[in-house]
């Protein structure tokens, strides 16, 4: 990002792409670890291509304007409600009447809850003084003074707000100080990256036991999968981030969009070989746009910060989820901004807007979002008769999408 495409923009594993990598791929289909790593290489190679004959560029392009403008509000939305959440501002609660409770089981020796029971969020409690109470009005406090700097432009005003949010949290008893700070598990833990995911990448066994036909149809339904999901995410992330800089033109494109997707791919392929699950375009890219971060140097910095961290992560760690919950929380108010550029005088144009707005932070997806917001504008335009509002590569999206939910 830095020298290829020089632009601000972080990359790093998505964590949506870990859970899938995780869960679906390794638990749900069995594969191991190495195995796994084989399909996000896969994935990142056919992103190369992709990028290099153009069709990323050409489905950014299939995105209605109104629905790009609405992807940097969603992502607004998306990123505060994750501070919000890290933050313990908000709480879920099972709802008692929404799940059964299965008989013991002499294998695991404990209840199962069944998959169909309900988290219900809500406002955490400030009647009692407890460490999460604690948190949430440390976040609170981090919140205001990050507007404060703001408005007294102060210059890194989200990293002083972090600062200071983390000092007021010692007598809180929110920011534990430990005795000593242990550096000796590092050796450790790069022995380990060494010895497990470093070029460690299990080709022979991807296809698994069922058959090869079998096989090859699993390997392809999870590379369109992680392809899919790391597409859009980057896609929104890029666009959402890009018009929060400014970084458009006339014609409200990207111009360094190609670079940026071509890095976007490396990282991807890069990183399987390092052992990483798939590497991202990450959404947190807009703090530093909005501390002032416009060209490569943005990039380049957090990725020797990044380096750093794996020094000093005994020390970064010290800092609590509820001094840098506020940071998220105040970029979300910054990107949604945008709105105002959404035309509502257009019910075809705002609904579809309005959805990809509602379904990023109530998904905690970005694809999942841009997917239902391209469906929708597809269906409205359609059966409104309006077939010159749609682009041939629109409507293949939507029906992408569709494919996608009905089949993985």
């Amino acid at each position: 990002m830095a020298f290829l495409a020089r632009v601000p923009f972080a990359q790093a594993p998505g964590m949506g792409l870990n859970t899938f990598f995780a869960y679906t791929i390794m638990l749900g289909m069995g594969k191991t670890y190495s195995e796994a790593l084989v399909l996000v290489l896969i994935s990142g190679l056919l992103f190369i291509l992709l990028t290099v004959f153009g069709l990323r560029e050409a489905i950014v392009r299939g995105i209605p304007a109104n629905i790009r403008t609405a992807i940097s509000c969603g992502i607004g939305l998306f990123i505060a409600y994750s501070g919000l959440k890290n933050a313990g501002l908000i709480q879920f609660t099972v709802n008692p009447g929404s799940y059964q409770v299965a008989d013991q089981s002499a294998a695991l020796g404990q209840s199962t809850i069944l998959a169909n029971a309900s988290a219900i969020p809500s406002l955490i409690d400030f009647t009692t003084w407890t460490p999460q109470t604690a948190g949430a009005v440390l976040s609170i406090l981090g919140l205001i003074l990050i507007g404060v700097f703001h408005a007294r432009k102060y210059k890194g005003y989200i990293f002083l707000g972090i600062v200071v949010t983390t000092i007021i949290g010692i007598p809180l008893g929110v920011t534990a100080l430990p005795d000593s700070i242990n550096f000796g598990q590092i050796g450790t833990q790069f022995q380990d990256w060494a010895q497990v995911s470093l070029l460690n990448l299990d080709f022979a066994s991807v296809l698994g036991d069922g058959g090869v036909l079998s096989g090859i149809l699993n390997v392809v339904m999870a590379v369109i999968a992680f392809s899919l999901v790391d597409m859009f995410d980057t896609l929104g992330t890029v666009i959402g981030t890009a018009q929060q800089a400014n970084m458009m033109d006339e014609k409200g494109e990207f111009p360094a969009l190609k670079k940026t997707l071509m890095a976007d791919a490396i990282a991807t392929t890069a990183g399987s070989l390092m052992g990483s699950s798939t590497v991202t375009t990450y959404v947190e890219s807009s703090t530093g746009i909005s501390e002032g971060g416009r060209t490569g140097l943005t990039a380049l910095v957090t990725a020797l910060l990044f380096l750093a961290s794996l020094i000093l992560s005994p020390i970064i760690g010290l800092i609590p989820a509820a001094a840098t919950a506020p940071a998220l929380i105040f970029v979300g108010v910054l990107m949604m901004s945008t709105v105002k550029n959404i035309d509502f005088s257009d019910m075809t144009e705002a609904l579809p807007a309005f959805v990809t707005i509602l379904f990023m932070p109530l998904t905690f997806s970005i694809a999942d979002g841009i997917a239902f917001g391209l469906i929708t504008y597809v269906v409205l335009k359609a059966l409104s008769r309006r077939f010159k509002d749609l682009r041939v590569i629109t409507v293949v999206l939507a029906l992408l999408f569709v494919l996608r939910f009905m089949l993985i």
